[in-house]
């Protein structure tokens, strides 16, 4: 996948107030963007995500990930829940996958937008919103509760019905 932008002062905050900081000492960022790269780890963990190898640096607003992961969409969510992290602005994906499949579209909340809004959007049918919804699983435990900002993952009809 390469290099995604998220938007930055978006998503979850699992950053403690000290990590937040902006330190002009090297050595002080080098130790806040250490514990932010554990709390990352930790938050793919709690989600039950499986990484093999899981390895995560983070330098100021960039989260590169590495590991293994089983599926195609194992690492999109993998990638989505670092970059839908507030203080994250990009993440670098440097996931290998076991089992090659077609990348999924990624979606930008904007403000106002429903499940089903974006369901009408790429599949030309509101009512096709569990897809997208359980594609966002376990990151997404409620389709009302999404906000402007967070990324989405939008498969293809096809992976959906597999």
């Amino acid at each position: 996948m390469g290099l995604i932008d998220f938007v930055k002062n978006a998503g979850s905050k699992i950053f403690g107030k000290e990590d937040e900081k902006q330190s002009s000492s090297a050595s002080d960022r080098a130790v806040i963007d250490a514990r932010r790269a554990a709390a990352l780890r930790g938050g793919i963990g709690h989600l039950g995500l499986e990484v093999e190898d899981l390895e995560i640096e983070v330098k100021g607003d960039l989260a590169t990930v590495r590991g293994k992961v089983a599926t195609q969409a194992a690492r999109e969510k993998v990638v989505l829940v670092v970059g839908n992290t507030a203080g994250i602005a990009r993440v670098d994906d440097r996931l290998e996958v076991e089992k090659q499949e077609p990348e999924a579209q990624l979606h930008t909340v904007a403000k106002g937008e429903t499940l089903s809004k974006i369901a009408k959007q790429y599949y030309g049918n509101a009512m096709k919103y569990p897809v997208i919804f359980e594609a966002n699983k376990p990151m997404l435990t409620d389709p009302d509760k999404i906000y402007p900002g967070q990324v989405l993952r939008i498969p293809a009809l096809e992976e959906a019905s597999n």
